[in-house]
């Protein structure tokens, strides 16, 4: 009887060290800290080092939060997150590769919220997004990678995206890339406000099968040769298999070295109060694709103007 009990306490004792472990693996709300490290469970008095270290230890539909400023390292995201870096210099610093990969399940929501995305000018995409259902972009800084600052190329399904009060600068292919691959057949959204894309190769791409709503952004100083052949705009729209529509409402696009708009083939770009000043030409239709203007626009000071978009009523 003696050993029986014994063996049933050492069980005991056993069980409840396994849960702690679980419960540290998966904490609904970790933390990292520029002096942490990714052995500690990642509680607010045993922060990690980095974001993949937390990673790990956060129950899905959690959340990743910063106690200092510090260098957190890319990671890529499997599942529903948020990674908040406050109100401190939340840093993603990469050479070579992707910062930010989200790589979720089809239910899945991601938000990454006061991050500093840098690609050290050798970085791929500095947010690369391939699936899920949602990417949330807040209050976020991507800049000086060789491809996109956010490229949203979701592989399957039907997936959104939402960029809000951020900054892409000098990334050498765009500053936010939207388009399925082309197996993927099911629409995109995206929703972009209060942003701004600059010295990108391109400002804002939209492709197959994307739907996107620009406003109160600016897009400006987009001046790298990028393919398709357009230098510089500072929205283009392009569709190979899937039609791609924009709208843009109360936007800048200033100062590219393209066009303010540019809709190549099988796209359509709607676009109205916006301010469109100093570019190589005010519009293009290099691909044969469609412009149409709510009439409302303040055009002025570009080399070119380009072909007259259609005017349509506002609805």
């Amino acid at each position: 009887m003696y050993k029986l009990n014994a063996l049933r306490m050492i069980f005991f004792v056993l069980l409840a060290i396994v849960g702690t472990t679980v419960a540290h693996a998966q904490a609904t709300r970790t933390w990292v800290s520029g002096v942490g490290d990714d052995a500690n469970p990642c509680s607010r008095t045993a922060p990690c080092k980095t974001f993949a270290g937390a990673i790990s230890k956060t129950a899905s539909g959690g959340e990743i939060n910063a106690l200092d400023p510090g260098g957190f390292g890319g990671v890529t995201i499997t599942k529903a997150i948020t990674i908040d870096g406050g109100g401190f210099i939340a840093g993603v610093l990469v050479s070579g590769t992707n910062g930010i990969v989200v790589s979720a399940g089809v239910n899945d929501t991601v938000v990454l919220r006061n991050l500093d995305v840098n690609g050290l000018g050798t970085g791929l995409d500095g947010i690369k997004y391939l699936s899920g259902r949602a990417l949330h972009v807040e209050n976020c800084r991507v800049y000086s990678f060789t491809l996109s600052g956010i490229n949203f190329v979701p592989t399957s399904g039907t997936n959104s995206l939402f960029v809000s009060n951020t900054k892409l600068l000098h990334n050498t292919q765009n500053g936010i890339s939207i388009s399925t691959v082309a197996s993927n057949a099911a629409a995109i959204k995206a929703s972009i406000s209060d942003t701004i894309s600059q010295s990108n190769g391109r400002g804002v791409f939209v492709g197959d099968h994307a739907f996107a709503v620009v406003r109160h952004s600016t897009v400006t100083d987009n001046v790298t040769t990028v393919s398709p052949a357009t230098s510089g705009d500072g929205f283009a729209a392009n569709a190979t298999s899937h039609a791609a529509s924009l709208i843009i409402d109360d936007t800048m696009s200033s100062d590219n070295g393209g066009a303010a708009v540019d809709a190549l083939a099988v796209s359509t770009i709607r676009f109205g109060n916006m301010q469109i000043s100093g570019n190589g030409a005010a519009f293009a239709t290099s691909g044969g694709g469609t412009l149409q203007s709510f009439g409302n626009n303040d055009v002025t000071g570009n080399a070119l103007v380009g072909p007259a978009p259609m005017v349509i009523p506002q609805s």
